[in-house]
């Protein structure tokens, strides 16, 4: 068996190395769909919603592998040729203050009118109730994610190593980010 996961791996990196942006847009999108299938479990869900999952699936695809691909070269541009602690915390604060606050937005309005298919209304007003303490959360979490991710991770495996992590803590927007109105349904 461990000669076929290594040969998974082989292709993986060759695919990474070959095609970067897509690899990691599918490894996203792979993840986001394990992590609500996971979610749905916990929440109590009988039964698979497939729809909302390969809407999550698409979020992965299409938003947060590309936007993770972008973010670290862009990143990488901005501090090159710098390493250590002090830029290490710079990377990190800026992330922090900038694309955190942004993609647990972004996810959260995502999730209220494609997933749930509410009213702009109402998304943004679960946004504006439940937003502060999601970030408040992140703040707390995704610092030390991001530490370790910048500090030893090298630039072609950062959105993997994110998208590993990430993949829990969708699990925790998604059953934030879920209406009461939602749950009553399941």
């Amino acid at each position: 068996m461990s000669e076929v996961v290594k040969e998974a791996w082989r292709s993986y990196l060759l695919q990474l190395q070959l095609h970067p942006l897509r690899t990691k847009a599918i490894t996203a999108g792979v993840l986001a769909g394990c992590s609500d299938a996971i979610a749905q479990k916990i929440s109590g869900i009988k039964r698979l919603q497939v729809r909302r999952l390969l809407l999550l699936v698409l979020y992965g695809l299409l938003y947060s592998g590309p936007f993770g691909h972008f973010l670290h070269k862009l990143m990488d541009i901005l501090f090159k040729g710098k390493k250590g602690n002090k830029t290490t915390a710079k990377k990190v604060l800026l992330e922090q203050l900038t694309s955190s606050p942004w993609n647990n937005m972004f996810f959260m309005m995502y999730y209220g009118l494609v997933v749930e298919g509410r009213s702009w209304w109402f998304a943004k007003s679960k946004v504006r109730k439940d937003y502060p303490s999601v970030q408040l959360t992140a703040w707390r979490f995704w610092p030390i994610v991001n530490w370790v991710n910048y500090q030893y991770m090298p630039l072609q495996f950062r959105v993997l190593f994110h998208s590993f992590v990430a993949s829990c803590w969708s699990i925790f927007l998604n059953l934030k980010a879920r209406s009461s109105v939602a749950i009553k349904k399941a």
